[in-house]
C-alpha cells in the first residue's frame, strides 16, 4: 500500500472520531496475580478510565526464573469478578486468542455470560494469538496464513451466535453443529479483532465491529486502510478503531524505564507468527530491542504532559478509543492514579482531579460491588 493510501486513510479515519474518544486501561494477567488486578481494576474506574481490558496468557514474555514476576490467571473468570468489583467501566478481553486453546461456541457464551451479569458492559477483544499461548496447552503452531484462517472461521461463529442465530459450521478448522446460546441480553456484546497486518484487518471490516491494533503511525496508517476496505467490501459500516500502547511512569523517566524493560518482547515481530513458545528465549530476543526503539514505541515517561501528547498522536491517527496497556511494574496503580488526576482531564479538556473523589467520594473495594 502507498504512502497516499495511508494518507487517505488516517483522513477518513479521523473524520469519523467521535468528539470524545474513550480511553481504556489494559491490565497484565502475566505479570500481576489476579487480586492485584481487581484492585488495578477498581483504581482505574475511580480514576475515570472508560473501560478496563485484561491480557488472555499463559506464558509470560519473560524467563520464568527473571527477577520480572510472572503470572497466568485465566481472564474469563477474573471478569466475573472484575464486574462485581465495578460499577461501570466496560469489562473485556485484550485479546483472547482464537486458534486452539478456546473453542469457539465457548467464547461466544463466556462473554455473552458476562454480558448478561453486567449488561451494557461487556466486549469481546479476539486475534491469532501466539505461540506461547497456544503450543503450551498442545497446538501445533500454524502458518500466519492458516492463523488467519482459523480466526476467521471462529470470529464467524462467535458473531452469528451473538446475533441470535442456531449455527451449523462446517470449516476446514471449527466445526458446529446446531449451537445456540440461551442467554438474555439487552444488547449483542461488540467484538473486536486484533490486527497488525493488512489480511486481518480485512477480516476485522468483514467480520468484527472494529479494528484493535498498535499505535505505530507507521503500522496503524495501512492496517486502518484495510480495515475501511475490507468492511466497504463487505458493504458494512466500519466500527470502533481500538488503537492500543504501552504505558510506564516513575519518578524519573529512566525509572518509568526500567520499570517495564520487560515487555520488549512484546515489539519483536517473530513473536506473534512463529513458533517461539519458550518465555526464556523470548525474553532474550525482547533484550535485542533498544532502549532507544523501546521508548520511541511506548510512553515512558515522568511527566504526565508526555503522556497526553503522545495519546494526542494517536488519537489524531483516528482512534476512537485509545488502550493503554499499564507495564508499570513498580507501581501500576500509581499510574493509574497519574491518569485519572492529570491525564485522562487533560484528554478530555478538564481541570486536575482528586481521584479519591471521582466517584462520589465513595472508597470501593473490590470485594463488593455497590449498586
Amino acid at each position: 500500500m502507498g504512502l497516499l493510501d495511508s494518507l487517505r486513510a488516517v483522513l477518513w479515519a479521523r473524520r469519523r472520531s467521535p468528539e470524545q474518544v474513550r480511553y481504556l486501561v489494559c491490565v497484565a494477567h502475566e505479570r500481576f496475580q489476579p487480586d492485584e488486578l481487581l484492585r488495578q481494576a477498581v483504581a482505574a474506574e475511580q480514576a475515570g478510565f472508560d473501560g478496563v481490558c485484561a491480557s488472555d496468557h499463559l506464558e509470560p514474555w519473560w524467563a520464568p526464573d527473571a527477577p520480572t514476576p510472572a503470572a497466568c490467571g485465566n481472564v474469563w473468570v477474573w471478569l466475573g469478578a472484575a464486574g462485581h468489583a465495578t460499577r461501570r467501566v466496560e469489562l473485556g478481553t485484550a485479546v483472547t486468542g482464537l486458534i486452539h486453546r478456546y473453542n469457539p461456541v465457548v467464547v461466544a457464551q463466556q462473554v455473552a455470560t458476562l454480558e448478561q451479569l453486567f449488561p451494557g458492559r461487556a466486549f469481546l477483544g479476539v486475534g491469532t494469538s501466539e505461540a506461547m499461548n497456544e503450543i503450551p496447552a498442545g497446538a501445533e503452531w500454524p502458518s500466519p496464513a492458516d492463523q488467519l484462517k482459523r480466526t476467521e472461521e471462529a470470529l464467524t461463529i462467535i458473531t452469528r451466535l451473538l446475533a441470535g442465530e442456531r449455527v451449523d459450521f462446517r470449516g476446514e478448522f471449527f466445526r458446529a453443529h446446531g449451537a445456540r446460546l440461551y442467554l438474555k441480553t439487552s444488547r449483542r456484546p461488540p467484538v473486536y479483532l486484533s490486527a497488525f497486518n493488512e489480511g486481518a484487518a480485512e477480516v476485522a471490516g468483514r467480520l468484527a465491529d472494529g479494528l484493535w491494533t498498535l499505535g505505530d503511525p507507521r503500522q496503524a496508517a495501512p492496517v486502518i486502510a484495510a480495515y475501511r476496505r475490507g468492511a466497504e467490501q463487505a458493504g458494512r459500516e466500519a466500527g470502533e478503531i481500538i488503537l492500543q500502547t504501552l504505558a510506564s511512569w516513575g519518578e524519573t523517566d529512566d525509572a518509568a524505564l526500567e520499570s517495564a524493560r520487560e515487555w520488549k518482547g512484546t515489539l519483536v515481530d517473530e513473536h506473534y507468527t512463529d513458533a517461539i513458545a519458550d518465555p526464556a528465549e523470548i525474553g532474550r530476543n525482547g533484550e535485542e530491542i533498544s532502549d532507544k526503539q523501546f521508548k520511541t514505541m511506548a510512553i515512558l515517561a515522568e511527566d504526565p504532559a508526555t503522556h497526553v501528547r503522545k495519546i494526542r498522536m494517536l488519537e489524531r491517527l483516528g482512534a476512537t478509543t485509545v488502550c493503554v496497556m499499564n507495564v508499570c511494574g513498580s507501581d501500576p496503580e500509581g499510574l493509574i492514579r497519574m491518569y485519572g488526576e492529570t491525564v485522562l482531564p487533560e484528554l478530555r479538556g478538564q481541570g486536575p482531579q482528586d481521584v479519591s473523589t471521582a466517584t462520589g467520594g465513595e472508597a470501593v473495594t473490590f470485594q463488593t460491588r455497590k449498586e
